[in-house]
């Protein structure tokens, strides 16, 4: 599809926090030369996107459009850009700019880079028929894998998949704490890998789903005598909760050497005492998303091995819709909004 320079593009947005989505349009920037324009066809809802639509981080510009797991096709590009053709299908996650060259840039972690370029945050995003963004955090998506569960893997699944690639081996064993859109995929992925795998949820109807996702283990995180019993079980456990825990039971429920890694972001302030990390040379750690090397190494893993998220599609014009089943926590495990 061939689309005139000058044409405007097509969204949805939030005209102030909180308020429900309204079709919006405007005209984007001039194609840079580093630049893709992208003809959507399906986007991801994030549980990020309503922190933004409420503005619960104070980054939030109005009107605001939503969307940072996004799928399309390429339909124009800038003269710099030559890896990718005219028509290649393609994602973009909440990353889409960095300076490229500071040190974590060159080393590939541009996820780090102190200039990184958020989709949607101050920038419009991919609740849209189009979106514009800088050619070089667009990523081909492999053929064997269907755009709608592909469309989290650009967020969700690299927020999990980064700490399991720098944590995990074969034979660890690996916790997830949270069995949702995040904590399926990690299950997802971590099975892959060929970890033997822990579920904790506060939910015990959630064992047989998550035992259905991959997960060899599962235990309740409201049973106390439950965690105990975990003492020192795991050598890396993933945290996909924003909501306070006993962090010193999951602590103890590493191996030495081990490590807590929180993708969740919490409520309340973390305290553990530093007895249970010097013990053990047990570690905390934080993780967002990944660099562009780790993007493309999560995308063919996911197609080699089959995974991608677990979905329920809805149309683009059912966003509203689909953000108060969210507000709900009524979907399982991930919206896809699609397009035509």
């Amino acid at each position: 599809m061939t689309i005139h320079e000058t044409a405007r593009i097509e969204a949805y947005a939030a005209q102030e926090p909180g308020a429900s989505l309204a079709p919006f349009d405007y005209e984007p920037d001039a194609l840079g030369p580093n630049d893709v324009d992208i003809q959507i066809t399906h986007c991801g809802i994030c549980h990020s996107d309503l922190h933004l639509i409420d503005n619960d981080w104070q980054t939030s510009t109005y009107p605001l459009i939503p969307g940072h797991e996004i799928v399309g096709t390429v339909a124009q590009k800038g003269a710099l850009v030559s890896h990718l053709e005219i028509g290649a299908r393609v994602g973009v996650g909440w990353q889409c700019g960095s300076c490229f060259s500071c040190e974590w840039c060159d080393r590939g972690d541009e996820n780090l880079c102190a200039q990184t370029v958020a989709t949607c945050v101050g920038r419009p995003g991919g609740f849209a028929d189009r979106i514009r963004v800088d050619g070089r955090f667009a990523f081909e998506v492999p053929e064997d894998l269907a755009s709608e569960v592909a469309a989290p893997l650009f967020c969700g699944g690299i927020t999990v998949y980064s700490p399991l690639s720098q944590h995990a081996r074969p034979q660890s064993r690996v916790g997830v704490i949270g069995i949702g859109g995040l904590g399926h995929l990690a299950i997802r992925l971590a099975k892959a890998m060929g970890c033997e795998v822990t579920a904790f949820s506060s939910t015990a109807a959630k064992e047989e789903e998550a035992r259905a996702q991959g997960a060899h283990h599962f235990v309740s995180s409201t049973d106390d005598r439950a965690l105990k019993g975990q003492s020192e079980s795991q050598d890396l456990i993933i945290s996909t909760v924003n909501t306070p825990m006993d962090w010193r039971r999951y602590v103890n429920a590493l191996r030495p050497d081990g490590v807590l890694s929180f993708v969740g972001a919490l409520s309340e302030p973390l305290t553990i005492p530093t007895g249970l990390l010097l013990a053990r040379r047990r570690s905390l750690s934080g993780s967002p998303i990944g660099g562009r090397v780790a993007m493309r190494q999560m995308l063919d893993f996911a197609a080699r091995h089959g995974i991608g998220a677990e979905v329920e599609v809805l149309p683009m014009s059912a966003v509203n819709q689909a953000l108060d089943r969210l507000r709900r926590n009524d979907v399982r495990y991930r919206f896809v909004l699609a397009r035509g």
